[in-house]
Order: structure tokens, then C-alpha cells, then sequence
């Protein structure tokens, strides 16, 4: 790939300063187009999850914590080793940490209001803590940083390098799981219909995820630009609509899933984009090169993080009718709006916007 397409997907600032030169109706053209390629990306990307599950035996939830939760959380990769190379490497740590607060408070919970989410006990009761696990050993080493270093604390690249191990295992277990589990698993309830070929399901996956990525990627600098000319701060802006915007693809998945009948992808893709926004997004980033931990991070958005997933924890423990409770949305949603608002009030900073 040509090193100048590398620097416009992955440098915020080339791609900031490329809308700033468009007319406001060229952008509103642009938003209006980049979200009719989420849409259409997010409906190709669950036909072919659903036909693929078919095809090869996993459940939905198994491909919504791999493959597509691979696929949504690749752009959040990228751009973070690509900011930790050009100098931000905070840039990285906000990515993986903002992503799974609006991953889990916004998309989860707005799925859980909208549709009732089914608890696949034997993959959540596995997964899930695996999700808390990766988030809580992050908590864990940065502490750890900040009480043995009279410096910035520092992830280095050891722990980096130790992420990217465990995100290898995690991908192996999770489809060790998926095997035992398949018999145990309650039959999952599809539409007659035609299975399209093994090709083509890929087709529409891989295809799919391109077509939300890019969406995403052009999107969310084109709506800021919108929002700084009608005179919106740039601290809201950061502390919604760039945080808004990482979480995007999941939120387009996780629309399109409960449209069509599938919420349990959106579990496994909230799930699985959680363990990698630790293990995958910081991993890779901080193997790259060691990133500094703000201070902002211990008091604010680690503890808002932990609060968030140890709430999810506590839902998928408590669930014994086999769904997800409307009012367990609401309290998710109500926890990621309550930190929104605090970062603007508190001026504390948006987690994806710390340099």
C-alpha cells in the first residue's frame, strides 16, 4: 500500500486538514454518502456472519467476538500505532480504553433497550471474564507503573509484546470454547433460507467491514469539521463526537444485527472488541513504542471503565431468565452518558483525545 494512503487513514491531522479545505454542502454530500456505506457494509457484513455460522457450525456470538470484532477493531489498531509512530502515542491508550466505555455503555446498552439480547451462558460465563480480565490486568500494570517510577508512568514495550501473546491464546481458546460448546448450546433458531457459497459469505464479511470501515474513517473528521463551523467547542467535540466515532463500526453492526433478527452478534462483537481493544488496539501500540500513561487516566477514565464491565460482569451473572433486561440498558447508557457529560463539566478530558 502506497505510504501517502497509509498517512491519510491513519494521521488524524492530514485527514483533518483535507475537510477543512471542502465546502460545507461538499461535506454534508460526504456524511450523507459515508453513511449509507455504513449502513450497506453493516447489512452485508450479518448476512454473511449468519450464512457463515450456518455453514461452519460456530454460533453467531463466537464469529461477533472474531471475526467481526477483528474487523472493527482493526481501523482503532492501525490508527493508534500509526499516532504512536508520528509522536502521540496517548492517542493509543484512549482509543483502546474510550472504545470499550462507549462500546459496552453506549452500543450494548442502546442494543439491550432496543432488543432482547439472549445470555449464551456457556460462551459469556468464558469470554465475558476474559473481558474483564484483560481490561483489569491493564488497570493493574499501569498502577503498578505509577507507584514504581518517580517519572510518567510508562507502558512499555514488554507489556505490549505480552498483550499481543494473549490476544493469540484468547483467539485460540475462544475457538477451543466454541468447539466444546457446540453441543451444549442451545439450537439457534434461523430462517429457511439458501445458504449463499462459502466464498461468498467471506465476500460479504470481509466486504462489508471495508465498506464501515472506510465509512467510519471519513465520517467522523467530515462531522467534526460540520460541528466546529456552526460553532461547537472542541472539547465537546472531543468528549462525543471523536469518541462517538472510533465506536461507530460497532454501532452500525450492532443496529443492523437487531434489525435483522441477530443480537447475539452484537454481544460477541462487544465482547470480542472489548479483550482487543486492550490486547490488540494498546498491544500493538505500545509493542511499537512505550506509551505514557496521563494522570487523568487513574483518577477518571480507568475507574469508569473498570465501573462499566464489572456492571456487564455483574448482568450476565444475574440473568437467569436467559436475556438481557431493558432497564440493564439503560443503566449501561446512563453510566457512558454520565461520563460524557463529566469530562465536559470536569474538563478532564476526552480519553480519546489525550495526547
Amino acid at each position: 500500500m502506497d505510504n501517502s494512503l497509509l498517512l491519510w487513514f491513519g494521521d488524524e491531522t492530514i485527514l483533518q486538514q483535507y475537510v477543512a479545505g471542502l465546502s460545507t454542502p461538499v461535506l454534508l454530500v460526504i456524511i450523507a454518502v459515508c453513511i449509507a456505506m455504513l449502513s450497506k457494509g453493516a447489512d452485508w457484513m450479518i448476512d454473511g456472519v449468519v450464512d457463515l455460522a450456518e455453514r461452519t457450525g460456530l454460533p453467531k456470538i463466537v464469529i461477533g467476538a472474531t471475526v467481526v470484532s477483528l474487523g472493527t477493531t482493526l481501523p482503532e489498531a492501525f490508527v493508534s500505532v500509526m499516532a504512536a509512530y508520528m509522536g502521540n502515542p496517548g492517542l493509543a491508550l484512549g482509543n483502546g480504553v474510550g472504545s470499550i466505555i462507549a462500546d459496552t455503555g453506549l452500543i450494548f446498552g442502546l442494543t439491550c433497550i432496543l432488543a432482547a439480547v439472549p445470555v449464551n451462558r456457556f460462551i459469556l460465563n468464558r469470554t465475558g471474564w476474559v473481558q474483564v480480565g484483560a481490561a483489569t490486568l491493564l488497570v493493574v500494570i499501569s498502577v503498578g507503573a505509577l507507584l514504581s517510577t518517580d517519572g510518567e508512568p510508562m507502558l512499555n514495550r514488554w507489556v505490549g509484546f505480552l498483550f499481543l501473546g494473549l490476544l493469540i491464546v484468547y483467539l485460540y481458546v475462544t475457538y477451543i470454547w466454541a468447539k466444546q460448546g457446540s453441543g451444549i448450546l442451545e439450537e439457534e433458531t434461523l430462517e429457511e433460507h439458501e445458504l449463499m457459497g462459502l466464498g461468498r459469505c467471506w465476500l460479504l464479511v470481509i466486504g462489508g467491514l471495508l465498506l464501515v470501515v472506510l465509512g467510519a474513517r471519513i465520517l467522523v473528521p467530515s462531522a467534526s469539521e460540520i460541528a466546529v463551523r456552526f460553532g461547537v467547542p472542541d472539547d465537546v467535540i472531543a468528549a462525543t463526537m471523536v469518541a462517538f466515532g472510533t465506536s461507530l463500526p460497532e454501532l452500525m453492526t450492532a443496529i443492523a444485527a437487531v434489525r435483522k433478527g441477530h443480537p447475539e452478534i452484537t454481544v460477541g462483537n462487544i465482547v470480542g472488541a472489548d479483550v482487543l481493544n486492550v490486547l490488540f488496539v494498546i498491544g500493538a501500540a505500545a509493542a511499537a513504542v512505550p506509551l505514557a500513561i496521563p494522570d487523568n487516566f487513574f483518577y477518571f477514565h480507568f475507574p469508569a471503565m473498570l465501573f462499566i464491565l464489572f456492571s456487564f460482569r455483574v448482568f450476565i451473572s444475574m440473568n437467569k431468565g436467559g436475556v438481557f433486561y431493558r432497564w440493564q440498558g439503560v443503566w449501561l447508557l446512563g453510566v457512558y452518558t454520565i461520563y460524557v457529560v463529566l469530562q465536559y463539566v470536569l474538563n478532564v478530558g476526552s480519553a480519546h483525545a489525550v495526547a
